[in-house]
């Protein structure tokens, strides 16, 4: 009996997902929702420290290569069997990566942040851009593909009419390894027990993956006009500077930490600890906050506090900046504490994951997308820091934690689009 191929609508199964109110850590039983979609994937729920995670995973190479023992072999012999276990590393393995935790709505929302509603061509709802929209799309895109893996027509049903944009003369089965969805609840927060310690616990399976899309908003101006191959880190410091507290009428009996730093702001505020590269800006020292002394007009400070970060690139470490400002004010008394909450990477732009997508993009939208590092931090970088190639693509990003945060309806079913094709032509 022939499978029957379903086609989810992603914009349905976007407004389901708005109607979670999963604000940090909250799950809120939307992964309910999400294994009933994905009902024939393995599931692994990782939770920690009041953080809900969740990771579902599929061998597809079990489906597009049965065995002649069991022709009909679906995903019934887990990856993790003790042969699976073995296998896991010769097979490719791709991941589709994401949060369905979302910052508080806050006020002057014009309408329930959490009653999806659409107003021309727009969704609105808290999450509806970061990143409830990524998460609708790679979901249903691989719903589709799975199914058509399993309607065993996938050629003559499926590809030309996915794939009509694209170059329908190739002959290829699609994606053919692990296909997999990490989802956590804990992205807008601390980010400590969620997709850090899923990876953690992947590890230890021998189920990591090889590549991964982060669904995040990366676009700017229209949909796919830029991804995420790379992000900067972040360096947060405190340095204090240490005088002597006295009574201004007497300026040489106090040591004023304020006169003591003043010949080295220059070189510490707004400086620039690299030149940057063609990938990265440089990495700007940048203060946030000074202060000292008990706000009045006749004592001097007995110390002086100096907050800070560095968005650093691959090319200055915590290491460089710390003996960059340790060499600076080895004349004066001071104490430096610094913390790196998050490390850069720069995934290959030669890469399959980045050519792959780019390639798609580009057929699909008729222009390359710009690769960029640009913008904050986002969970890529603790799949770069397990050596997985990785890039972040998305929706438009214009409204995200704002108040009547909303995603153009048609962006939504472009990405969706994406991810199938990104599935459809992976073996080209």
């Amino acid at each position: 009996m022939q499978t029957r191929i379903n086609t989810l609508n992603a914009i349905e199964v976007l407004e389901k997902l708005i109607s979670y109110p999963t604000i940090t850590p909250q799950e809120c039983g939307i992964y309910v929702y999400i294994k009933e979609i994905l009902y024939d994937f393995e599931v692994l729920e990782l939770d920690k420290e009041g953080v809900k995670n969740i990771f579902l995973y599929k061998d597809l190479s079990k489906l597009q290569n049965p065995s002649k023992d069991n022709p009909n072999t679906s995903n019934s012999n887990s990856c993790e069997d003790s042969k699976g276990l073995q296998e896991n590393l010769a097979k490719p393995h791709l991941c589709f990566a994401g949060h369905i935790d979302v910052v508080p709505p806050g006020e002057g929302w014009e309408s329930e942040p959490f009653t999806p509603i659409t107003k021309g061509e727009f969704l609105y709802g808290r999450g509806a851009q970061d990143m409830k929209a990524g998460v609708s799309a790679f979901v249903c895109a691989i719903r589709e593909f799975v199914d058509c893996v399993l309607a065993r027509d996938f050629k003559e049903s499926k590809e030309n009419a996915i794939l009509q944009n694209h170059d329908t003369n190739t002959q290829t089965q699609g994606f053919n390894g692990i296909l997999s969805v990490l989802l956590t609840s804990d992205e807008e927060g601390a980010a400590i027990f969620g997709t850090k310690y899923v990876l953690e616990r992947l590890k230890e399976r021998d189920l990591l993956p090889h590549f991964a899309v982060v669904a995040e908003p990366t676009s700017v101006e229209k949909f796919g006009d830029m991804i995420k191959v790379g992000r900067r880190g972040s360096i947060n410091g405190i340095l204090k500077v240490f005088g002597k507290q006295g009574h201004v009428a007497y300026p040489k009996k106090c040591v004023n930490p304020v006169e003591l730093i003043a010949p080295y702001l220059p070189k510490i505020a707004g400086w620039d600890l690299d030149n940057g590269s063609a990938e990265f800006e440089p990495s700007k020292l940048v203060v946030t906050d000074i202060r000292g002394g008990l706000e009045v007009v006749n004592v001097t400070p007995n110390d002086l506090k100096i907050m800070f970060n560095v968005r650093n690139s691959t090319k200055t470490s915590l290491e460089d900046l710390r003996q960059y400002l340790e060499g600076l004010l080895a004349k004066i008394p001071h104490s430096l504490e610094l913390n790196q909450s998050s490390k850069p990477f720069l995934t290959n732009k030669t890469s399959e994951i980045v050519q792959r997508l780019v390639e798609v993009l580009e057929s699909q939208n008729g222009f390359a997308p710009i690769l960029s590092t640009s913008g904050g931090t986002s969970d890529a970088r603790y799949l770069a820091e397990y050596g997985v190639s990785v890039v972040e693509c998305g929706v438009c990003n214009d409204t995200i934690h704002s108040i009547n945060e909303r995603v153009c309806i048609s962006e939504v079913e472009s990405l969706c689009e994406c991810f199938l094709a990104l599935l459809c032509k992976w073996g080209a």
